[in-house]
């Protein structure tokens, strides 16, 4: 796997494949830090402005859908990830 991106530019809408793409790989670091937000019950639109640089009082539905969408992938990727150790 390639060193993920510090700062990538995010997608409105994060992958759906049932695969890890290269977007999931540059945007690791990103998943990783949507994660800590959520566990730490982080507000979205914090969220969403600091960690996905999408301001949400001028673009809230884009701002929502991204911050919705990237942390559902993160999830996906924890819960596939985990699955496939306990299989090992």
């Amino acid at each position: 796997m390639l060193k993920p991106l510090l700062d990538p530019h995010f997608a409105d809408v994060a992958p759906t494949s049932s695969v890890l793409t290269g977007y999931d790989e540059d945007h690791m670091l990103t998943y990783i830090r949507l994660l800590d937000a959520s566990a730490d019950g982080a507000d979205w639109r914090e969220v969403a402005h600091t960690v996905l640089h999408i301001d949400p009082e001028q673009e809230p539905e884009r701002a929502f859908r991204a911050w919705a969408t990237h942390l559902a992938r993160a999830r996906w990727i924890t819960r596939n990830a985990a699955s496939r150790q306990s299989a090992r």
